[in-house]
């Protein structure tokens, strides 16, 4: 008979002091003794991964991106070989690797690097000796034997992948909240858990600032069909699963709302209104890895619009050189920006055969006096952007709107 195969990850809050880790370890030695093969990724503990940051900013204020990454990548090393030992003392075996002895193959890209290829012999051969393995999340190695890192949250994306290439039957995402939830419940008091919820819609919301999960990771699930289980480390209540299609929700317009707070509009005026003069601003953004969110322009008056785009705030100093050497080029005018704003979104699979979603959304937020600023749509969601400061308000006026606090409600 075939060993069940569980791929769990826990992230830094999980393994955050010692008590947590031995929690952790607890947990783990649980699910082997119940029969199955486990695997665990794991981020570094707490703060870890900011403090790094802080201390590489205190020595270079542009510090190389491959000793960013050396650096980095020390934050999990140190929780994998802790959690190793705690399992230890249950008197359970256990292994800890790092990304690179486990042959986590990434490009070349540092900072961001996305997974080639992931060679299992090792993890298989300590499955075999009925070992736990464990495996530090959020990083791999080149070609050329040095270390990368995959991105914030990128220990989602080093699970999912575990998951994936070991035919894993699920992977468990253990996080500080009981599963994904209609709204960030710490803002919304009202919240409701879901039980469940399709790719799709998860995708969205990790996109659109659901903090849960990375939307990378979400997007590999989605291609390989990974059933994932968020679900909190600190209690054995049952999560949120996420999976191909959700039959339950189906009759449900809208399933969540998110909250963006680090977006950062930027304008160019007197754009000359002719072809190819956003086009030549936004392929020099893109040819430096700039993602550009919702973009608005101007009805054109004399010749000449206005072009304004949203882009997370850690992006803006790239993004205004890049764009000011661009307007400069094309005969442009000024170039400001604006990081007073924040994105609200709803997001549902239901939006696709639902009429009047977006009249709702914006006439709740005419009531509260709420004004829109930039508006972008797709098949499953809608994204506004208004001031920051009526942010948590307008999310708790939309929340309240379709009834997401009530369950069953439409």
């Amino acid at each position: 008979m075939k060993v069940r195969l569980v791929v769990q990850k826990f992230g830094g809050s999980s393994v955050a002091n010692s008590e947590r880790i031995k929690r952790v370890a607890q947990r783990v030695v649980e699910t082997k003794r119940a029969g199955a093969n486990v695997v665990v990724v794991v981020s570094a503990l707490g703060d870890t991964t900011d403090e790094l940051l802080e201390l590489a900013g205190q020595i270079s204020h542009s510090p190389p991106e491959r000793e960013l990454d050396m650096l980095m990548a020390t934050g999990e090393q140190v929780s994998v070989a802790l959690l190793a030992m705690a399992i230890h003392e249950l008197g359970e075996d256990a292994v800890s690797f790092t990304g690179a002895q486990v042959g986590i193959l990434t490009d070349a890209t540092h900072t961001k690097a996305k997974i080639v290829d992931i060679n299992t012999q090792r993890i298989v051969r300590e499955l075999e000796r009925r070992r736990i393995v464990i495996v530090a999340g959020f990083q791999g190695v080149n070609l050329n034997q040095d270390i990368t890192t995959l991105g914030r949250g990128g220990s989602d994306l080093t699970a999912v992948a575990m998951a994936q290439a070991l035919k894993a039957d699920v992977c468990e995402i253990f996080t500080d909240v009981e599963g994904i939830y209609t709204a960030d419940p710490r803002l919304v008091p009202q919240a409701r858990k879901l039980s469940a919820i399709s790719y799709d819609e998860m995708l969205e919301m990790a996109s659109l600032g659901a903090q849960v999960m990375q939307a990378r990771s979400i997007f590999v699930a989605k291609r390989f069909d990974i059933p994932i289980h968020v679900r909190s480390s600190f209690t054995h209540a049952e999560g949120t699963m996420i999976t191909k299609s959700v039959k339950a929700m189906e009759d449900i317009v809208v399933s969540g709302v998110t909250l963006q707070k680090d977006e950062a509009k930027v304008t160019v005026r007197d754009v000359p209104d002719k072809p190819g003069m956003a086009a030549e601003i936004f392929r020099e953004l893109a040819g430096k890895g700039v993602n550009v969110d919702m973009i608005v322009q101007n009805v054109s008056r004399e010749g000449s619009t206005d072009l304004s785009f949203t882009v997370v705030k850690h992006d803006l100093p790239p993004t205004l050189r890049i764009t000011r050497s661009s307007a400069h080029r094309i005969g442009a005018g000024e170039v400001t920006t604006d990081e007073g704003v924040a994105k609200l979104s709803i997001v549902g699979i239901g939006m696709r055969s639902h009429s009047g979603i977006a009249a709702k959304m914006f006439e709740a937020m005419a009531r509260k006096r709420i004004n829109i600023e930039m508006i972008s749509t797709s098949e499953i969601k809608i994204s506004v952007i208004i001031r920051r400061q009526h942010a948590e308000r307008a999310m708790r006026v939309i929340h309240q709107a379709f009834g997401l606090g009530k369950r069953g409600a439409h």
